[in-house]
């Protein structure tokens, strides 16, 4: 199997230059062709000597990952299948969020999850393995809306922080001048709080932090999410509240609302004195009901007053707009299952 050059550096692509006989100046080439010009073959690269690029694609590849199948939802959301490593038959989901002139992708970082949460279908399917930096990337390089993308969210399949190596050198590809050169703000990670990895997010990276929250009480909490046990929510925001999002990094908590179980003004007032003093905003997200989970929708009038008691309190809260849902594209819904069309 050829080793793939998607995800490298430009440090990493002159020492296989170099390796081929090459000038080490070919590593930046190599760079800009790959994601600069987003070439899918070696012999693309024209001012690489012929016999160079022949050297190299005797061990190398590009190596982007193209989906399998697509499905379009009629509020305009597009889901994409990809296959991890190759194989087929252990694929994962990518979402495509239009709105505006804005187009967000939703990355998956994992094939299944390990955190198990309750209410989550990607949780449900258990394990199968972390992405690679080349899989990951294959998202943002394979869809249609590739060229027209200008936001993303790590907000897919898996816990991008249980995958934080092959994360960050995503995150450098995307920020880099030599990558994709967007700027830090454009892209959101979101984490159930993995805390060692998260104070390596918080200190190598300013791109936006989401956190699943969801419940304010720990015993209920654990009763959703059995991450709560390794990782208490009290010590994720105890380190959060060492960093500073004053500025242009912000961080998020994302709450999920199930009827008679999270949502009550008894909740929204424990919320209220967890955030009590840390410059961040509350997304509320509509539940999209699961076979075998107890509990329910909270209604709009539900949401909608705990929306307006976060307000009250002082914590910016919106109600999140649900998208895909017709697809199964909407939050906790992805399951990397084959069932889109093919095009």
């Amino acid at each position: 199997m050829k080793t793939r050059l998607l995800g490298m550096t430009p440090d990493e692509l002159k020492q296989i230059a170099l390796e081929a006989g090459m000038p080490g100046f070919t590593g930046k080439q190599m760079a800009q062709w790959i994601y600069g010009k987003r070439v899918r073959t070696i012999s693309e690269m024209t001012n690489l000597p012929k016999a160079g690029r022949e050297r190299l694609s005797e061990r190398f590849e590009v190596g982007v990952a193209f989906p399998l199948g697509s499905s379009e939802s009629t509020d305009g959301t597009r889901k994409y299948l990809f296959p991890v490593d190759g194989d087929p038959g252990n694929a994962v989901e990518a979402v495509m969020i239009p709105e505006g002139e804005r187009k967000t992708l939703c990355v998956s970082s994992q094939a299944g999850c390990k955190m198990g949460c309750k209410f989550c279908m990607t949780g449900r399917q258990g394990f199968h393995g972390s992405l690679c930096a080349a899989d990951i990337l294959s998202q943002f390089f394979g869809i249609d809306e590739a060229e027209d993308l200008t936001n993303a969210v790590f907000m897919g399949m898996g816990e991008p922080l249980d995958n934080w190596e092959e994360v960050r050198r995503v995150l450098e590809v995307l920020t880099a001048d030599w990558g994709f050169g967007w700027s830090p703000k454009r892209i959101t990670l979101s984490t159930i709080g993995v805390i060692p990895n998260l104070k390596k997010y918080l200190d190598e990276s300013r791109c936006h932090l989401a956190v699943s929250l969801h419940d304010p009480f720990p015993e209920e909490r654990l009763s959703l999410m059995p991450a709560q046990k390794a990782y208490p929510l009290a010590d994720v925001l105890a380190l959060i509240r060492q960093y500073d999002f004053t500025g242009q990094r912000r961080v998020s908590f994302e709450y999920t609302l199930f009827e008679g179980f999270n949502d009550t003004p008894h909740h929204a007032d424990a919320l209220l004195a967890l955030l009590r003093g840390l410059e961040c905003r509350v997304n509320l997200i509509r539940f999209h009901r699961i076979p075998d989970f107890p509990y329910g929708t909270s209604s709009q009038q539900t949401m909608e007053a705990f929306r307006d008691r976060l307000s009250r309190g002082g914590v910016t809260a919106t109600i999140r707009a649900s998208r895909g849902e017709d697809i199964l594209a909407a939050c906790g819904l992805l399951a990397g299952a084959h069932n889109q069309k093919t095009d």
